[in-house]
């Protein structure tokens, strides 16, 4: 079972792309494998052409269909995710997400666009075919703090639905094996609801 880390923002490095890596490695460290696509390296002219011809356009959309699990991250521009991402996710076939698990997330300056994945994202996501699209996660730049040694630091609200999205994209990949999930480390989980439970949590319930 393979996961594709799919960056859509134009700058490298940037909040959206190493909030991206940081999802990678915490799966990693639970025993996935990832691929990482930045839409940015792909050649702009076959890009905007939609030119399937084109051999790295064609690996691209390769590597999406070869992944059973994509965490797509985007900065938020004029209150949606960026025309980047959309040319890229044009190039998809209409069923291009068909069975597999979406985690979308997003970086923006402030709080006025936290629905943006949910009104903008989300439906294609959907219309593509996308087996599971997890909670969005939308961080903002006082949730973020990026330091040269250590690295990139999340605070508390937004490090627990990292971890919530981390969470369910593994249990998820676990299910598609025909796998229980593993039980989480710490089962001194604080009272909510079961639809705000993480994946594996649901699963457990169920």
């Amino acid at each position: 079972m393979s996961i594709l880390l799919l960056g859509g923002s134009p700058q490298l490095p940037s909040s959206s792309s190493r909030l991206l890596a940081h999802i990678g490695e915490q799966l990693a460290l639970q025993g996935h494998s990832y691929a990482r696509l930045h839409v940015r390296d792909l050649p702009a002219h076959a890009l905007l052409q939609a030119d399937y011809a084109d051999a790295a356009i064609a690996r691209a959309v390769q590597a999406v269909a070869d992944a059973d699990a994509i965490v797509i991250a985007t900065p938020i521009y004029k209150a949606s995710y960026t025309g980047l991402l959309k040319a890229f996710l044009d190039l998809l076939p209409q069923d291009g997400l068909a069975g597999k698990l979406v985690l979308p997330l997003a970086t923006g300056g402030g709080h006025a666009h936290t629905l943006a994945l949910d009104y903008a994202l989300r439906p294609v996501l959907h219309a593509l075919g996308a087996k599971q699209v997890f909670t969005s996660i939308y961080a903002n730049a006082q949730q973020l703090a990026w330091h040269e040694e250590r690295g990139l630091s999340l605070d508390a609200p937004i490090a627990e639905r990292v971890q919530a999205g981390i969470d369910d994209v593994s249990a998820g990949l676990f299910l598609l094996q025909g796998r229980r999930p593993p039980a989480p480390a710490d089962t001194a989980v604080p009272a909510r609801s079961l639809h705000d439970q993480p994946y594996a949590a649901r699963y457990q319930a169920a």
